[in-house]
């Protein structure tokens, strides 16, 4: 609900005229002035030491999940409404579950029912970014006058070259999420301060923006914040979005792994869609809905198959949990006669 919202928030602050430049620092900016003070005094006495290899980890983290994943989003906005990043967002799940499997993460059994299972809800994910993508079909809504304009940013395309370049950019943004949900895992083993794990990352993020800053936006006037309304959606995806449920999404990464995060991603969607309908009035093609409801039928296919994952490695653990103890019996027994 809460990274619904800010699908609509983000566009609704482009559609203000915040320059994209200044919502991503003063985004991150005031995310880390929230989250910093609590994980300094939450964590104090259980942070790890901090290694010259974990700051290399903690900086590739940052380029990564907020330099590159935020920065291509808000481009991704330009280009696209809202209701269609967040369903091209939804291949997330399937980026996600190569990469795991890659790094042997993600178990991935062929011969068993659920291992099956995570392989169709994963190509129906891709399936359906697809369709989303490539196909429009019958426009379902109008937009309301004057909602969601396109805005200029140095580049003149045309309406096809638009859609194509901004589902791409979007893909794009889509590896850099995935990346950043699979290395939390081996990052979160060596670093178990979670909340200081993510401070520290937010931290690196906003120096890398400050760094890159000038070269994209050199107007001091952009940098001024305007109005209540572009204020408002500035704190929300900054306090709310990345200082809650970012924080959030990692402690679910820790418990239930990238894939099970990344499996709820679709849910976005639904929200944004009524949302968007709300409060934006943007169009909505048929090719939007079918593509939605494939990548929503994969996710199920996937919750299903770890759920199935679950249970089985528990049964296999208790099996083998009992086989020791009757072992250890045995030999007691047979020292002990």
């Amino acid at each position: 609900m809460l990274l619904a919202g800010f699908h609509v928030a983000s566009g609704a602050a482009l559609d203000m005229g915040v320059s994209k430049m200044a919502f991503l620092v003063y985004r991150n900016g005031s995310a880390l002035a929230v989250v910093a003070p609590i994980a300094y005094f939450l964590e104090k006495k259980d942070r790890p030491p901090l290694t010259l290899r974990l700051m290399a980890e903690f900086f590739v983290l940052a380029a990564i999940g907020v330099t590159f994943t935020q920065g291509l989003y808000i481009l991704g906005l330009y280009y696209l409404a809202p209701t269609y990043v967040s369903a091209i967002q939804n291949s997330v799940p399937a980026v996600t579950f190569v990469m795991a499997a890659a790094l042997r993460i993600e178990q991935v059994n062929i011969n068993s029912r659920h291992g099956l299972a995570k392989i169709a809800g994963t190509l129906a994910t891709i399936a359906g970014a697809t369709i989303i993508t490539l196909y429009k079909g019958m426009l379902l809504t109008k937009d309301s006058e004057g909602t969601h304009k396109q805005k200029d940013i140095g580049v003149v395309l045309s309406p096809g070259s638009t859609w194509i370049a901004g589902c791409l950019i979007m893909f794009v943004n889509c590896l850099c999420l995935s990346g950043w949900m699979v290395l939390q895992v081996p990052v979160l083993k060596k670093y178990t301060a979670k909340l200081s794990s993510f401070t520290i990352t937010l931290a690196l993020g906003l120096i890398q923006l400050i760094a890159v800053a000038p070269f994209f936006e050199s107007n001091i006037e952009s940098w001024k914040v305007q109005s209540g309304g572009q204020l408002f959606t500035i704190l929300y995806a900054g306090i709310v979005v990345l200082g809650v449920a970012w924080n959030i999404k990692i402690w679910c990464i820790s418990k239930g792994g990238p894939l099970f995060v990344a499996a709820f991603q679709p849910l976005q969607t639904v929200m944004v869609a009524i949302m968007e309908a709300i409060f934006l009035g943007d169009r909505l093609y048929i090719g939007g809905v079918i593509g939605a409801v494939i990548i929503i039928g994969g996710l199920y296919c996937v919750l299903w198959a770890k759920s199935k994952e679950t249970t089985s490695n528990n049964d296999l653990l208790t099996e083998r949990r009992s086989l020791a103890r009757n072992l250890l019996h045995e030999e007691s027994t047979y020292e002990n006669p």
